[in-house]
């Protein structure tokens, strides 16, 4: 049975519930009224390549919490064998956008697993640099920024230790 509160729930155009409140350019909610960065669209489905050159341009921005988003995207538009990838992928993202946030414990460890996740996917699929991503730079960066935010057990600036997809590193 639904309160008179569910009711009044920000809802998308399909009826979905949907928090409309706006959010800062790590994704956290802002208070209504406020200004926000504007948020990154669900559910596209882009090619390989424009999902690492979209995903780039935010990370580079600052933005880690919407490149997680277009990975995202990629993981559950894409073929089922590149799914882990782009979890993978996500899960750094989603580990930056801890790690900047002050969250050191969940940034840290989603930076290793998504970590792990991009390094097994490369040794099963046998693809080191898939879409030209330098995986295993990747994983060694994300190593490097959680041991980093674990010993200084402060926020990160997201722009500071944004990772080159494709050059692998900060």
């Amino acid at each position: 049975m639904s309160s008179a509160s569910d009711d009044r729930r920000d809802r998308d155009a399909e009826g979905r519930a949907r928090n409309a409140r706006p959010r800062d350019g790590l994704g956290r909610p802002l208070p209504y009224g406020t200004d926000g960065v504007e948020r990154q669209p669900e559910g596209v489905v882009r090619a390989p390549e424009e999902t690492v050159v979209e995903a780039q341009a935010l990370l580079a921005a600052g933005k880690p919490f919407h490149a997680h988003e277009v990975f995202e995207d990629a993981w559950k538009s894409g073929p089922d064998e590149e799914r882990a990838l782009w979890r993978g992928l996500a899960q750094l993202a989603v580990g930056l956008t801890h790690a900047a946030r002050g969250n050191v414990t969940g940034g840290a460890r989603l930076l290793r697993r998504g970590a792990g996740a991009v390094e097994e996917w490369a040794a099963e699929a046998g693809r080191s640099r898939p879409y030209g991503l330098e995986l295993a730079g990747l994983a060694a960066w994300a190593r490097e920024l959680a041991g980093t935010v674990e010993k200084d057990g402060a926020s990160v600036d997201a722009r500071v230790w944004a990772p080159r997809l494709r050059g692998g590193g900060a």
